[in-house]
This record gives C-alpha cells, structure tokens and sequence, in this order.
C-alpha cells in the first residue's frame, strides 16, 4: 500500500507567524522573501530542523500552502526539504464557500484521490471534517498547528500515529 499523504501548509505550521512579532521563536531563522509593488519584504521565521523530522514520517509529503511551487524556492531549503509536490489551488485560491468549508478542502480531497492523508494547518473547523468525512472514503487526519507556536513534538507524534492506522487501512 502507499503511504498516506502529508499535506503541509507554511504560514501557521511552518512558520509561526502569529508569535509575537518582536520576538523570534528559539531556534528558528528568519528569511525576507521580497514582495512585489513596493511592499516591505515579507518576515518568515522557519525552524532549520523541521525538514529532518519531516521526512522522517512515514508519509509522502506535499505542499499544501498559498506559496505552491514558491515553498520549494523560499520554504523548503530553509528547513531542509527537498523539492516536493505542490497542490495547485488555481481558481480555488481564497475563494470563500457559503458552507464555510475552506477553500483547500476539496481540492486536496481531490487530489488525494482516495489515498489516506493527513493534512497540518491552521484554518480548519468542524466543516472541512465533516466535508472530508461525506467525500473521502481513506482514513484522513486534519490537524490543527497553532501559528503562534508552530509545528510541534506533540504535533508529530500526533501524525505519526496516524500513519501507523491509516497504513493498516
């Protein structure tokens, strides 16, 4: 069988945006990653050793993030990753649903296409649970990563568990 799907997101889990501003979370790093427009750069705090324990997993891993095929550019050399599979969110970026499932949701159910999957991020409710339980017949894990804290060791022992049971699915 195939091992689950690990979707990731960035901005929440990777990067723990929602810390205090004026102070970097320990043992984190920060980059500048330059906007358009004039805009200030954009302030990224990532952790170097997420990517080790990451792919220790036993998952496939995916970008599952706004920044799609940007994570490999900016996200992933940071944190030592190796390049990885994106989730295209085309015409469903930030496209608000009237059932108030997020707009990831059914995509990555799509593109999951039956595999078991977890997903880590900081923006999903009771409705993408209940959209992912009428709509994908694999074990799927949504788990929510504090952005203030980021991706922690209780984070990934909570994936790695779900491994265990979604590879005896």
């Amino acid at each position: 069988m195939n091992r689950p799907l690990l979707f990731l997101d960035v901005d929440g889990p990777l990067n723990p945006y929602a810390a205090k501003p004026s102070k970097r979370p320990e043992g984190y790093t920060t980059i500048r990653v330059p906007r358009g427009g004039g805009q200030r750069p954009l302030r990224v705090w990532l952790h170097p050793g997420h990517g080790a324990r990451l792919l220790s997993l036993d998952y496939d891993l995916c970008w599952a993030t706004t920044w799609m095929a940007e994570a490999n550019r900016w996200i992933a050399p940071v944190v030592g990753l190796p390049e990885l599979p994106y989730v295209d969110f085309g015409d469903a970026l930030f496209r608000e649903r009237p059932d108030g499932v997020h707009w990831k949701t059914e995509v990555l159910v799509e593109y999951a296409a039956g595999r078991p999957f977890a997903w880590v991020d900081d923006e999903q409710s009771a409705a993408d649970d209940a959209y992912v339980g009428a709509h994908h017949r694999a074990p799927a894990l949504l788990h929510h990563v504090n952005p203030r804290i980021g991706l922690r060791d209780d984070d990934l022992a909570a994936l790695t568990a779900f491994a265990v049971t979604a590879g005896a699915a």
